[in-house]
């Protein structure tokens, strides 16, 4: 894949745990995505607003706002709704993966996180072609 062509596109990454905030940066880095982070669902929020993101990879399991709370806003709004999520989450019973598609979620990857299938799922939901 050509990295240099994903530098146009701004990941907001939220989670709570700072060691998967910095695990999953240095894995979008390593293509030169432009990365943010918020470390809540409130957070991701402010974050949106301040600037709009291309993709959102999202945790569940947080405090203030739980990543299901997060997909349930974005829902609400026509223009957010079109942001692509990605969850990524420990959870991983049928359940709740139903509950984050059901939601809006594009794709759903269970941790530990494995890069190849990170950056693929982050080209899909981009658009862009695996190939380069």
């Amino acid at each position: 894949m050509n990295s240099k062509i994903f530098s146009k596109y701004n990941i907001l990454v939220v989670d709570d745990v700072p060691l998967n905030q910095m695990l999953v940066q240095k894995m979008l880095a390593h293509y030169n995505f432009r990365v943010r982070i918020a470390g809540n669902g409130l957070e991701c929020l402010r974050e949106i607003m301040a600037e709009k993101p291309s993709l959102i990879l999202l945790d569940i399991m947080m405090p203030i706002m739980d990543g299901f709370q997060v997909l349930e806003t974005l829902n609400e709004s026509p223009e957010l709704s079109k942001i692509p999520v990605v969850v990524l989450s420990a959870l991983n019973s049928n359940e709740d993966i139903v509950k984050a598609y059901n939601l809006g979620a594009k794709d759903f990857i269970t941790k530990p996180i494995v890069m190849n299938k990170l950056v693929n799922s982050v080209a899909t939901q981009l658009g862009i072609p695996i190939g380069e």
